[in-house]
């Protein structure tokens, strides 16, 4: 078999290696990529979505997620043409096999005849789950920078989707990335100073990977030869160590963010534990040039610290996790940088963490020079739902009852919108402490208030309550009561229970990691959300487990409709324009007609009107003319499509089929004249390799 292939065109710039790429042959099936690297021109200095580039995750450091471009509208969108496609960079490797040959074909392939020679290359015998393609693409200078489930990095001409470089750090082989068995990566990070020029990303084994942009080649002065320890220096952090999933206990999963000279990075770490002293999750800078650590924030206070009186009996001492794993945002003429952190682990049961638990589930306002802290509030107090900040929060400047106010706004998973001050902290709008349930688990001492902002309304249904459940019918009404019977059942923030508690929204949200959008010339903020539903149920950890906690999360059947009815009433997904001058929702439209549901044989004489439900967890996208956003339903064969809304009403425009469903959120650049809008999307199938897709008009 790998003898008898033919000798690869295609290498790619493996660690500590690289070559030049000169195109990649386009085309489904496409089984060998010509390489070299071309000359790039050279980056502007301060690229930006004003010069029709895409700069950083969220189109700028504010995570707008919008671009002034407007020569795509509401006249011309359904005219949008696949412009280019290319496979994913995990979609093709060249790799040297024990026999000394090379071998390249199409990445599903060879990891299973590397798994068949040698069962030991990857640590856990699983290979990477490369179909998980998350990234939003960077453009700057005519490049696009991306990277992949398997964190691999590369670059493509922007306006014929010419392969440019590809580095493979190969973190893969160390196992599994955390939490998931769905490898994750969301995208890169693009620095300049004029002169240099750079591309930042984390690895799934917890590594930061600087390379030159024009060609790939790491950059050998930044840390050990393009590449940093993350894990190094953090306490009770052991590199290669699994949580009870088997899958690592620390990664990095999204973009990293740079402002002015530094570099702050995300981290994923598992909350699939079994002991109660877990890696903390420190936020940390690092020199752009050099590596070199610049500060770091202890987002679990040390003794003394603010904070860590929050902590009851030395929990600070030893617990983990409470990190940004997800992206960040910046007002670099403040300087300073906005951070979204998540639980403490493990998220369900607090027992052991007592107390509010300081900074989890907290925006954190640091200054971007020193790592100090200059304002915060708290979302979620002793969290127990896995309610972690999703998304960056939105800057944007509006002007509210005459004040002009330079605003941040969070969204989350519970469906609240939190809007403060971003200079100072203070809250827009009135936040008030109200009361909520109690905890009846031994040992849990659940936080008596929470706080709920008195604007904006919550843009997703919350709690579980029998007016709540589906009633489209009386005989469903009766059996969504009977399904949840059984189940404790409560307004938000009804605690894990024993017996297994609903809780809605559900641990994926509400809200998240696509995030809003936020239009700074009408002060809207578009916050795409699901109307889902979890189960969370605690049970003593089982003795083969060998835990030191009192109580684990359980796994277990939820309620259960029969004929696949739903169990809440719609919308099942929504998109809810805010005002964020006056707290006020504009509009809100459920998003996808949701026909498996409409069609199903007790609801169809019912001729409901659109019920959603059709969306992936990927997140809007703002330019001058429109809020696009992709659906997993109603192209003209019924499959996925990229659909243009009007920002003002949320009336559907018009839309355009995608070659598969959408995984991460679009962006839009404009290169030689021409506006493109790029996103990646599912392959032909539920194995096949995703792409990188690129519309434009004829």
């Amino acid at each position: 078999m790998p003898a008898a292939m033919p000798r690869p065109a295609v290498r790619f710039v493996h660690r500590l290696s690289w070559v030049r790429v000169a195109r990649l042959a386009v085309g489904l099936g496409a089984a060998s990529w010509l390489l070299a690297v071309a000359a790039g021109a050279q980056a502007p200095a301060r690229p930006s979505t004003a010069t029709g580039e895409w700069p950083t995750y969220g189109g700028d450091l504010a995570s707008s997620k919008y671009s002034p471009l407007d020569q795509i509208t509401a006249a011309n969108f359904g005219s949008l043409r696949l412009a280019w496609r290319q496979p994913s960079a995990d979609g093709f490797l060249s790799i040297t096999l024990p026999d000394g040959s090379e071998w390249h074909a199409e990445s599903k392939a060879i990891f299973d005849e590397l798994n068949r020679l040698d069962p030991k290359r990857w640590r856990d015998g699983q290979p990477p789950f490369l179909i998980n393609y998350k990234a939003t693409p960077l453009m700057v200078g005519g490049t696009i920078y991306v990277n992949t489930p398997s964190s691999v990095g590369a670059a493509y001409d922007a306006a014929s989707g010419r392969l440019k470089w590809v580095y493979n750090p190969k973190s893969y082989e160390s196992g599994t990335t955390t939490m998931s068995l769905r490898w994750n990566q969301r995208g890169v990070a693009y620095w300049t100073d004029g002169t240099s020029e750079r591309v930042y990303w984390g690895t799934g084994d917890g590594w930061l990977i600087a390379v030159d942009a024009k060609t790939g080649r790491p950059v050998r002065e930044f840390g050990d030869n393009g590449r940093v320890d993350l894990m190094a220096g953090l306490p009770r952090a052991e590199r290669g160590k699994r949580d009870y999933l088997n899958a690592l206990t620390y990664s990095v999963q999204s973009p990293p963010i740079v402002v002015k000279d530094v570099i702050i990075t995300p981290a994923a770490i598992s909350s699939m534990v079994k002991d109660k002293e877990q890696i903390p999750g420190w936020i940390r800078a690092f020199d752009v040039r050099t590596g070199q650590v610049r500060w770091t924030f202890r987002t679990v206070p040390a003794k003394g610290e603010v904070g860590a009186d929050t902590w009851v009996d030395g929990a600070n001492e030893y617990a983990g996790k409470v990190t940004v794993w997800t992206t960040m945002s910046a007002d670099e003429a403040l300087g300073y940088v906005y951070l979204p952190t998540n639980t403490t682990a493990p998220d369900f049961y607090g027992g052991h963490r007592l107390g509010d638990n300081l900074f989890a589930e907290s925006l954190v306002c640091v200054d971007v020079a020193t790592g100090k802290r200059v304002w915060h509030f708290q979302t979620v107090h002793h969290g127990l739902w896995d309610y972690d900040l999703p998304a960056a929060p939105n800057l944007i400047d509006v002007t509210v009852e005459g004040r002009a106010i330079k605003a941040v706004a969070q969204i989350t998973k519970q469906g609240y919108v939190f809007v403060f001050d971003r200079v100072t902290g203070a809250p827009v709008w009135p936040i008030e402490e109200r009361p909520v349930p109690s905890s009846d688990v031994p040992g849990e001492r659940a936080s008596r208030t929470q706080p709920v902002p008195s604007k904006p309304a919550s843009f997703e249904d919350q709690g579980t309550t029998v007016d709540q459940l589906a009633d489209f019918t009386p005989e469903i009404r009766a059996m969504a009561e009977k399904a949840v019977a059984g189940f404790r059942t409560g307004p938000l923030y009804t605690p894990p229970s024993l017996v297994g508690t609903i809780i809605r929204p559900g641990t994926t949200g509400g809200a998240n990691w696509g995030g809003a959008a936020a239009d700074p010339d009408t002060g809207l903020l578009y916050v795409p959300s699901r109307n889902a539903f979890a189960v969370n149920r605690l049970a003593a950890p089982e003795a083969a487990v060998n835990s030191n906690l009192q109580f684990m999360q359980s796994a277990g059947r939820g309620p259960q409709m029969p004929e696949g009815l739903p169990l809440f009433k719609p919308p099942y997904s929504r998109m809810t324009a805010i005002d964020l001058r006056t707290g006020a929702h504009r509009w809100m439209v459920p998003t996808g007609d949701g026909d498996r549901i409409r069609r199903h044989a007790r609801l169809q004489p019912l001729k409901l009107g659109p019920v959603g439900g059709d969306i992936t967890l990927s997140g809007p996208l703002l330019t001058k003319t429109l809020l696009v956003y992709a659906l997993t339903t109603g192209g003209s064969s019924g499959g996925p499509r990229l659909v243009a809304y009007d920002k003002t009403s949320g009336a559907t425009l018009a839309s355009v089929d995608l070659p598969g469903v959408a995984i991460g959120t679009p962006m839009t650049y404009r290169v030689d004249g021409r506006q493109f809008i790029a996103l990646t999307v599912q392959g032909a199938s539920a194995t096949s390799i995703p792409e990188l897709v690129a519309y434009a008009l004829p």
